[in-house]
């Protein structure tokens, strides 16, 4: 470690989303810090998010186990090192037990329910300037993008998988969506559509390759990293997905961002950003829990989101932001 510098350990979520909406804490604490080292403590699947953080000493991949042990684990990596700040988004017992000179630790506070950007914001207290979700990444990155995304004609993104039935709207109807916007006469017509996932989502690829033509079709499903994909996303003109850690890649990268929700909550999970929409059919999340409490039923509960309701929200999106992203 160089002399002078400020060791930072950021502790942050398992999940891609949770791990995203955060995300705007490190810019603006590497902003602000111009000799901070960053360690990053981050569930497996969300670590690659933050592989190209600048001044990154380590990033400790963190998965959960039965019985807490891994908090030990955790503390037995870190607890040798005198950190200059731990910041730690999952309010664990084990940042008061490392040596640091200020602790930053979330923990839940009384009163109204607030977005998961404001809850992050305020662990720093800086919940009147929230940090918007922000990822680094390097030249390298940006040009593996955009060799992926070269051609032409504006990018329709599609994520259409989510992490389960419950919040997964019909495939068929995310392609009737894409087929009435990049239509001859539809809003974004002569488009290219990209279609974004894990591994496992690559049969929801090969079933939307159709709707356009051969050289406009972009697949993101298969072996795509995770910040490759974000660096895609800040070439598309619109992007729409279900509540996922797609969704919010899409919002932060400054895509435009339409997400479809029904049993998550827009008031914590919505999309961040000025250019982002949250819709959902006629039922609030309220009462589709009323109806699956523990949300345990093998049953999708997006089937009365229509496909006019998704067309006409991003329509209205694509007019409101032409003259920012042409």
């Amino acid at each position: 470690m160089s002399r002078g510098a400020f060791p930072i350990l950021f502790i942050t979520s398992n999940r891609i989303g949770d791990a995203v909406l955060s995300s705007g804490l490190l810019k603006r604490l590497s902003d602000e810090i111009p000799n901070a080292r960053f360690t990053v403590v981050a569930g497996p699947v969300a670590a690659p998010l933050f592989e190209e953080v600048p001044n990154l000493d380590l990033i400790i991949e963190f998965a959960k186990a039965k019985g807490g042990g891994h908090w030990f684990d955790l503390w037995r990596q870190v607890r040798r090192k005198r950190w200059g700040l731990v910041v730690d988004l999952r309010g664990s017992g084990m940042a008061r037990f490392v040596s640091t000179r200020r602790r930053a630790i979330w923990r839940k506070l009384p009163g109204p329910p607030v977005h998961k950007v404001i809850e992050a914001a305020r662990i720093l207290k800086i919940e009147d300037d929230p940090a918007a979700p922000f990822l680094f990444t390097s030249p390298e990155t940006e040009a593996r993008a955009e060799e992926l995304t070269a051609g032409t004609g504006p990018i329709l993104a599609l994520a259409p998988a989510a992490n389960w039935l419950g919040k997964t709207w019909p495939l068929e109807r995310f392609t009737r969506v894409a087929m009435r916007l990049l239509d001859h006469d539809g809003p974004m017509k002569g488009g290219r559509l990209m279609v974004l996932g894990g591994p496992g989502d690559a049969k929801l690829a090969r079933e939307l390759k159709d709707v356009v033509g051969r050289r406009q079709f972009i697949n993101l499903t298969d072996g795509t990293d995770l910040l490759t994909a974000y660096a895609c996303l800040k070439r598309a003109r619109l992007f729409i997905g279900n509540d996922s850690g797609t969704m919010h890649l899409a919002a932060a990268a400054g895509c435009p961002t339409l997400g479809l929700f029904g049993p998550s909550d827009e008031v914590h999970y919505a999309p961040w950003g000025p250019a982002t929409r949250a819709v959902r059919g006629p039922r609030s999340y309220e009462q589709i829990r009323a109806v699956d409490p523990g949300f345990t039923q093998a049953l999708c509960h997006m089937m009365d989101l229509k496909v006019e309701t998704v067309v006409q929200a991003p329509e209205d999106l694509l007019a409101e932001t032409a003259s920012t992203y042409g």
